[in-house]
């Protein structure tokens, strides 16, 4: 069972490895045809739609929305914040401010799981009167950071280890110019992934290549599963991962829902579906759908 990148490894393992293949389920697929940059385009197109899937759920439930009144309303407060956030942070957790870039990692990190939408609620109607700690004690969870300020080797094992697998290396110029499309893609979450494909830029080490080859041939069959609502990895992923895995290999599962992966969604129509595989060998038919 992989997840996230886990999916980019199952896969790489069953192309150099198909016939060690026993049981394998892939869930919040990465897209084995993107390069670094199609990556960052595509996730900053798959949090604007999970912040948008944010906004419309706020504004539909019954009592009053605290941070909008309409979706369109709740984005562009947002995105007001993170201006203003540019020019002056507000305090955060004692004694850190809350600046522009640890703001959208919280409320980034928020969008990784439904479940997490009404800290998302709460840090920003904190955030509107000058007070940044939630939305900083968010960013601090996405980064490894625990209360007593250590940091987990989350950050830096992401870098080493993609910076190892992708051969493209982007320089400062060449981001400056795809600023336009990133903005249009997501104008909350653009900028911030723009920039992020500047992370392997002078590491010595080069990398191995444009994207990773996933054909596995002769492998028994993989569960793929993507989830509509999926920041991270975006849906459109999936399909392609089972196309990219080969005939009779991949077989694509659907959950149309919220969040990054969908087995921990509790989804019991997901989970049926992978226990059935993995412990009785019972494949779902391919284009399965569970919502």
């Amino acid at each position: 069972f992989g997840i996230s990148y886990g999916t980019e490894l199952g896969g790489v393992y069953a192309h150099l490895f198909p016939k060690n293949v026993g049981r394998a389920v892939f869930d919040a697929v990465v897209d084995p045809t993107q390069t670094p940059e199609q990556g960052s385009l595509g996730q900053a197109k798959g949090f604007q739609l999970a912040l948008d899937n944010y906004a419309e759920d706020c504004v539909s439930k019954v009592e009053e929305c605290p941070v909008g009144d309409s979706a369109q309303n709740v984005k562009d407060r947002i995105a007001r914040l993170l201006k203003d956030l540019d020019r002056k942070p507000i305090p955060g957790i004692f004694p850190r401010e809350l600046t522009q870039t640890a703001a959208t990692g919280g409320i980034a990190q928020a969008l990784y799981s439904k479940d997490f939408w009404e800290y998302l609620t709460e840090g920003l109607v904190q955030a509107y009167d000058g007070d940044g700690r939630v939305l900083m004690a968010l960013s601090d969870s996405l980064n490894g950071r625990d209360e007593n300020g250590r940091y987990s080797n989350i950050t830096a094992a992401n870098v080493a280890i993609n910076c190892a697998d992708d051969k493209p290396r982007y320089d400062p110029a060449y981001v400056e110019g795809k600023l336009p499309e990133f903005r249009k893609a997501s104008p909350v979450f653009g900028d911030y992934l723009a920039w992020s494909m500047i992370g392997c830029t002078d590491w010595p080490v080069p990398g191995a290549a444009d994207h990773p080859d996933v054909g596995a041939s002769g492998a028994a069959p993989i569960l793929v599963i993507g989830n509509t609502g999926d920041p991270a990895t975006p849906y459109e992923g999936a399909a392609r991962m089972a196309d990219a895995l080969g005939r009779n290999v991949g077989v694509e599962l659907t959950y149309r829902g919220q969040g990054h992966g969908a087995y921990d969604s509790g989804n019991a129509c997901v989970r049926n579906a992978v226990h059935g595989y993995l412990l009785d060998g019972k494949v779902p038919a391919d284009g399965t759908v569970c919502s």
